[in-house]
């Protein structure tokens, strides 16, 4: 970004004049001598055979500070496990791949699902919570980054960039939240659930609600969807990941519950960034833009509910008539700025996708009016190794097994 203005309750890292990758990376080889440093990498089977991992790949050998990479696979059967066991091992750094559908694992999670202590329902959720449990076990990190395994435009810069604010001693953060332009290959603007769902959204529950400290928490990101973060293995462990495809912003909503605003920043980690597209889904929200429209303003309800925020049918239905109204109003903003930079919106396209979008409000506020109850969250690490004192011990067998 070209400013440096700071607003809203976090700290935002711009990318100034002045930045050197090569002098932060040196920075952090020296700082992971004592403090760690873990890479996660969720992935599917499918994106080693795609066109953004290979470059990721080598992109991360030449990140020497860090110290160790997890790679979690799912959707892989044990031909394909020993596939991704060899494309993998080019990173020179330590590295340990999770086989989320192999007997072993697959062992553990049947018992911690009888418990009631486990997802059931797979995704990026249930797989970033068994890396997490898988590192918190191993006891060898001080901070944990983690992105996507599908970014057509990666470079090196942000894996540094992400892990430069847990692990410096000059600073003092514990979550680090990524944010970045969304360009297609086209000259289209994307990010379509970030601009004309989630920003009108809050600013519409702003408008209402007022200003309250969760939703002035949320509109201080710049980009709340993004799928790169880092933190602090002290907060790795207190944190409950949403089983659901609200990950993102469930995981804000825990960053607010467990530290103070001061704790948290955001980071410019890239010029551009462009990954696989998900397409719109339909009305019942069985997938798409659909269902990630739906669960995301399903997890802001119940964040609200849980703050005190009395909510009825007559709110959700006032909520959707003024999103539609924030929505219009923003999409002419981004119309603009896309004339002065050479870039293209469809509006007549994107129009559609907002009346598509508002559905999602109405059908979430029923779901949660309807069960007001329901705990989206998988339980924290904390508890679960509290109820199975020797489940560490077994989860670094069974992956170590896997991978000798």
């Amino acid at each position: 970004m070209s400013d440096y203005k700071q607003t809203g309750s976090i700290t935002t890292l711009h990318r100034l004049p002045g930045y050197e990758l090569e002098k932060i990376e040196k920075e952090l080889r020296r700082y992971s001598k004592r403090n760690p440093m873990t890479l996660l990498l969720p992935s599917l089977y499918s994106e080693l055979e795609g066109p953004a991992l290979e470059n990721i790949i080598e992109e991360l050998k030449k990140s020497e500070y860090i110290n160790k990479i997890v790679i979690c696979i799912d959707q892989a059967d044990e031909e394909q496990f020993e596939k991704a066991k060899k494309f993998f091992d080019r990173l020179p750094q330590k590295k340990m791949i999770l086989w989320n559908d192999g007997p072993r694992l697959r062992a553990i999670a049947d018992s911690l699902e009888k418990a009631g202590l486990g997802p059931s329902e797979p995704g990026k959720g249930r797989n970033v919570w068994y890396c997490i449990g898988y590192i918190l076990a191993a006891n060898n990190s001080k901070a944990v980054a983690l992105h996507d395994c599908d970014i057509l435009t990666y470079s090196r810069d942000i894996p540094a960039r992400l892990f430069y604010p847990i692990v410096s001693p000059a600073l003092d953060y514990e979550f680090c939240k990524g944010y970045y332009t969304r360009v297609n290959s086209e000259g289209r603007l994307s990010g379509r659930v970030t601009r004309l769902f989630v920003q009108p959204l809050i600013t519409s529950l702003k408008k209402l609600l007022g200003n309250t400290d969760y939703l002035e928490f949320l509109d201080a990101f710049r980009y709340p969807l993004s799928g790169e973060f880092s933190l602090s293995t002290d907060l790795l462990s207190a944190i409950r990941i949403p089983s659901d495809w609200g990950l993102e912003i469930g995981i804000l909503s825990e960053a607010y519950r467990n530290m103070t605003p001061r704790r948290v920043c955001q980071v410019d980690i890239a010029d551009n960034y462009d990954h696989k597209h998900q397409d719109m889904g339909t009305s019942d929200h069985d997938g798409g833009l659909s269902r990630m429209t739906y669960e995301i303003a399903k997890a802001v309800f119940r964040k609200l509910g849980t703050e005190g925020t009395t909510m009825d049918s007559s709110f959700f239905r006032a909520l959707k008539a003024v999103y539609l109204r924030e929505a219009l109003d923003m999409l002419e903003k981004y119309d603009a700025d896309a004339h002065i930079n050479g870039l293209s919106i469809d509006i007549n396209s994107e129009t559609s996708t907002i009346e598509f979008f508002s559905g999602s409000i109405l059908d979430a506020g029923e779901k949660y009016l309807h069960n007001p109850m329901e705990i989206p969250f998988i339980p924290n690490w904390n508890r679960v190794f509290s109820a199975f004192p020797d489940l560490p011990e077994q989860l670094l067998e069974a992956v170590e097994l896997d991978n000798a």
